[in-house]
């Protein structure tokens, strides 16, 4: 457990952590409380809060307008920095150029199935037709091991072909040498496969990693997350109290006492 009056930087993962799943992505809202709830823990932190998504920087901001907070995302393959520059890496063009056409074929002739092309990556969603999951990861498993250039990340509900050479974990990491993030004890919430990169990395630098769960995830298998919170609603909770916490603990500086943080299990 964090001691009282560390310094942390906070990283957040969206769909499933921050925002219930839906049915496709487009279809996720969040809360009327999170947004103000957000800029609350951005200004009780100074600033040292991220989101950590698959989603594209311009879909987060969608579903957070009008707040921009720092960002990554594509798996950390895009990321709006702490002081609003933006970095990116170059796509393997003809990699995804080669899928394109027959990723679009396989969704075309499966009812349910619903292909997301975030540009520098592709995600196969079965959530409409979980039944055909396990065809779904056998398919995108033959599409990844032809391209060596991408990765299969296998979520909730969908299979993700992504370009290699940057993870939610890299993100982190890079965060957390830049200011205001620098010098701080990284808290990361997930709730996905997706995120383990991501829980990975803030062990390594002794933070904290928290993973929700809901009647979908849990006993799903093994995680590197240390804690657990039962669903996106106690999350919410969870993050409420680390605010008064916050708040509380830079009133208390200010006078020369110590706040402390909410508990988590």
């Amino acid at each position: 457990m964090p001691e009282a009056g560390e310094r942390w930087a906070l990283f957040l993962d969206v769909d499933g952590t921050l925002v219930a799943i839906a049915a496709t992505p487009e279809q996720a809202r969040p809360e009327p409380m999170l947004s103000p709830l957000l800029q609350r823990l951005a200004r009780a932190s100074d600033g040292a809060l991220a989101l950590i998504s698959g989603r594209s920087l311009a879909s987060i901001d969608r579903v957070f307008a009008p707040l921009r907070l720092p960002a990554a995302g594509l798996h950390g393959w895009e990321r709006r920095r702490g002081d609003g520059g933006v970095v990116t890496h170059q796509p393997p063009a003809a990699a995804l150029e080669r899928l394109r056409p027959r990723l679009a074929a396989y969704v075309a002739g499966r009812r349910g199935l619903l292909l997301e092309d975030k540009g520098t990556g592709f995600a196969l969603h079965y959530r409409l037709a979980p039944e055909r999951g396990p065809a779904v990861r056998r398919f995108a498993r033959r599409l990844a091991s032809a391209e060596p250039e991408l990765r299969l990340l296998a979520g909730r509900k969908v299979a993700e072909l992504q370009p290699r050479g940057a993870s939610k974990g890299e993100a982190i990491a890079a965060f957390l040498a830049e200011p205001p993030f620098a010098g701080r004890r990284p808290v990361f919430a997930g709730d996905d496969t997706t995120d383990e990169d991501g829980f990975i990395a803030v062990n390594a630098a002794g933070g904290v990693s928290l993973r929700v769960e809901d009647a979908e995830t849990r006993g799903r298998g093994p995680s590197a997350a240390r804690h657990r919170v039962a669903g996106v609603g106690a999350l919410h909770r969870w993050l409420g109290v680390l605010a008064q916490r916050l708040e509380a603990a830079d009133r208390s500086t200010r006078s020369g006492a110590a706040g402390c943080h909410p508990v988590l299990r």
